[in-house]
């Protein structure tokens, strides 16, 4: 039987969810979702994420893709998008659908992602955005901060920046392109992109640029820290409402990344 693919673009707040993974306690982001899809299609498709985010996390570009077979593919993507928005609550919104090639996989073919971690730095938090930035009271020397970003950039070894999970990794080397830090008024924002990520690793770099502003760390220290490897020596894990999935990239050429295995995103 003849099937179809579609891709979806999904944002969320993750205030109320564990997460984008279905739980087996707790209800994760891809639950809802595949719940609406069932409202839609009797064959109730599974969902395939670009990535997977952590308790408390939000996206703005959650990349994921599912199949039916052809028979049931009874309305345009402008409909579908409608009617998935429709079934889904308020902190969940289908941005966009598409039909995908028959081998195009949200996952496999993903090339790279950013994400971005806010800092409201400023003895009284802003309140309209206190579900999605860190409130940090205390001064914050940029110019530190500034310094030892670059020093994230390039392929390294993150153990000391990312939470143990109860497997063994294979690896712990992750390659970032980019680690930027811009300011508007008392609103930080942590911009960083790269082609996989451990376990709270992007949380751990923030938490420890953050010590390294407040004086706890000189910028340097980070040097010290990736050489460990040991998650003891680094900066503390920022708190997970600060960070949002912001983009997920896809190459315009097709690779063969299916037999390079995938580096798993885990943040």
């Amino acid at each position: 039987m003849e099937t179809l693919k579609f891709k979806l673009t999904i944002a969320y707040d993750g205030t109320g969810y564990e997460g984008w993974q279905v739980q087996k306690t707790g209800t994760g982001v891809q639950e809802i979702v595949e719940t609406a899809l069932a409202k839609l299609f009797p064959s109730k498709p599974r969902l395939h994420s670009a990535s997977r985010t952590d308790t408390g996390v939000h996206a703005l570009d959650m990349v994921a893709h599912f199949e039916i077979p052809g028979a049931e593919a009874k309305m345009s993507v402008r409909q579908l998008t409608l009617a998935l928005n429709a079934w889904l609550p308020e902190d969940i919104r289908v941005l966009s659908a598409s039909r995908a090639p028959k081998e195009f996989h949200a996952r496999f073919d993903a090339a790279g992602k950013q994400y971005r971690y806010f800092v409201w730095n400023h003895p009284a938090m802003n309140p309209l955005i206190r579900h999605t930035a860190w409130h940090v009271t205390r001064p914050l020397n940029l110019k530190a901060m500034r310094a030892a970003a670059p020093l994230f950039v390039g392929r390294r070894d993150f153990k000391s920046f990312a939470a143990s999970r109860n497997y063994e990794m294979k690896s712990t080397v992750r390659r970032l392109t980019r680690c930027d830090i811009k300011k508007s008024g008392p609103r930080l924002t942590f911009i960083i992109e790269g082609d996989g990520f451990l376990y709270k690793m992007c949380r751990g770099i923030v938490g420890t640029l953050v010590q390294i502003g407040l004086g706890k760390f000189p910028a340097d220290e980070v040097r010290r820290m990736l050489a460990k490897k040991d998650r003891r020596v680094a900066g503390m894990t920022a708190p997970a409402h600060g960070l949002v999935l912001w983009k997920v990239f896809y190459s315009k050429t097709r690779s063969s990344r299916r037999e390079e295995a995938p580096i798993k995103n885990e943040e």
